[in-house]
């Protein structure tokens, strides 16, 4: 991989982890289109230094609220952060049984599935309309929709699935605030991150090569500077009911890459 190709999968990672398009999705396009040749060990560690890009710069963006979440847990109380701290566990809970059960069949989904992807973005599609019509609300996440955001994110583990599209649109369509959900979808995914991250540290799956190290770093930067941008980006959206332009994104990208699937 050239110092370019990391660039530019930074940036697709960066955006697409926060805009409601499929991060895992638009890279596996990118990697189709680009003629990814890395072999399945280099690719993991690339994609995990991306996600961990991305991770950080949602720490960076709600730095505050994390930082009054750790203070309020220290207080050891049944407090507002402690609750809410209990929700994002629970809405953890789908993905990571998801992810330990089914992690093999989740595999044979990526390395360059273009028809499961284009299929999948066109059920993003649906979800994201259907999220910009509903009515805004004042309401909180609740324990019970916490479970059923989580399953949703367990969801959009298939790519093609826009996992923040996904949460988002399952919250508003639970008449959670759209400002909360967003705040919600995005905090509720960073443990999730770095678990996967320990998990393939730990077990030895990812292969670092001393020559990767530039395009690894380059990769680094740009996602953990576009992905500061789209969070902010995509807060301000959700706020003013515009998820029916990447509905059209996601359908147009969808058919696109459902008609290379059947021609190539």
């Amino acid at each position: 991989m050239d110092i370019i190709e990391a660039i530019i999968l930074g940036i697709i990672q960066g955006l697409t982890e926060f805009l409601p398009v499929s991060s895992s999705g638009h890279l596996e396009l990118a990697k189709a289109i680009l003629g990814d040749t890395s072999v399945p060990e280099e690719s993991l560690t690339f994609t995990v230094v991306l996600h961990f890009a991305t991770a950080l710069s949602t720490l960076v963006i709600f730095r505050k609220e994390v930082f009054e979440i750790i203070k309020g847990l220290l207080q050891f109380k049944w407090n507002e952060e402690f609750q809410f701290s209990v929700k994002i566990i629970l809405s953890m809970i789908p993905a990571v049984v998801v992810g330990l059960l089914f992690e093999e069949q989740l595999e044979s989904f990526f390395g360059g599935k273009i028809l499961i992807v284009g299929a999948m973005l066109l059920v993003t599609a649906v979800l994201l309309l259907l999220a910009d019509k509903a009515k805004n609300t004042n309401k909180n996440v609740s324990f019970s929709s916490s479970v059923i955001i989580g399953i949703s994110q367990a969801i959009a583990m298939l790519p093609g699935i826009s996992r923040s599209g996904a949460t988002i649109s399952t919250s508003v369509l639970l008449g959670v605030d759209r400002t909360k959900a967003a705040r919600f979808s995005f905090l509720m995914v960073v443990p999730l991150i770095f678990g996967k991250i320990g998990k393939d540290v730990l077990s030895g799956d990812l292969n670092f090569q001393s020559s990767e190290t530039l395009p690894i770093a380059i990769g680094f930067i740009a996602a953990f500077l576009s992905g500061l941008l789209a969070c902010k980006w995509m807060i301000a959206l959700v706020k003013k009911s515009k998820l029916s332009y990447f509905s059209l994104y996601c359908a147009i990208v969808g058919v696109i890459a459902i008609g290379y699937a059947i021609m190539y």
